[in-house]
């Protein structure tokens, strides 16, 4: 996987999305924004430029394009992710038609500008839920069969990365992969990935440094990497 996936995950950059990215880092509109945890975009009432949001809060362009690389090697369909922000990463993950992507955003302002991105490339099989993690998660994880692929970048904090990744672990399979964002970008979050990676479920963890991949199928040999990428 490291070889034919990892290694080579570059050449899923889509050139559209990438388009869509240099045009938001130019883009001077400035929003009003909530915050709901450590690490997401601002406090209360405090106005951002879409241009700061775009460099600054969106994942990484390597970084999508290896979840994008994730997706196509596994067939993973049903896809959640937690951290909506532009929809950048969104795009990467619905690349595949077949899969379906549920994606959470906390911010209307924000949720608003995803679902614009998301109907200029004529998406359809992406859903958006707005609002509160706290409150939107629990219900739409009741209403799915299983989970296959899960990106947590939400609330940077020890309890709820914990309370997110036991929620989405309830309706995971031996072959779902849950990937943690920013594994390393506080001590909670170190703690929070040094917690979940140490559980008796998790066959193997890689650290990727941007993030960790989490595996569960019982038939690999237990194992925590530390990989280059």
């Amino acid at each position: 996987m490291y070889n034919e996936v990892i290694k080579t995950a570059s050449s899923n950059h889509i050139e559209e999305i990438e388009r869509l990215r240099a045009k938001l880092h130019q883009d001077q509109t400035e929003v009003d924004l909530i915050d709901f945890g450590a690490g997401s975009r601002v406090s209360n009432g405090t106005k951002r430029q879409v241009a700061e949001i775009a460099k600054n809060s969106s994942t990484p362009a390597k970084f999508s394009a290896l979840l994008l690389a994730l997706i196509k090697h596994f067939e993973y369909k049903s896809i959640f992710e937690l951290g909506t922000s532009l929809g950048l990463n969104t795009l990467y993950l619905s690349q595949n038609e077949s899969s379906n992507i549920t994606t959470f955003e906390g911010d209307p302002t924000l949720a608003k500008i995803a679902q614009q991105n998301f109907s200029s490339f004529r998406k359809k099989n992406i859903s958006i839920i707005e609002g509160n993690l706290d409150e939107t998660l629990e219900k739409q994880v009741s209403e799915v069969k299983s989970i296959d692929l899960a990106y947590i970048d939400a609330n940077h904090r020890y309890e709820p990365t914990l309370h997110y990744y036991e929620l989405i672990r309830s309706k995971c399979h031996e072959k779902s992969l849950i990937v943690l964002d920013d594994i390393h970008w506080s001590k909670e979050m170190n703690l929070a990935w040094n917690d979940i990676k140490d559980r008796p479920e998790v066959m193997i963890s890689i650290d990727l440094f941007e993030g960790g991949l989490l595996f569960f199928d019982p038939k690999l040999t237990k194992g925590d990497y530390v990989l280059k990428f």
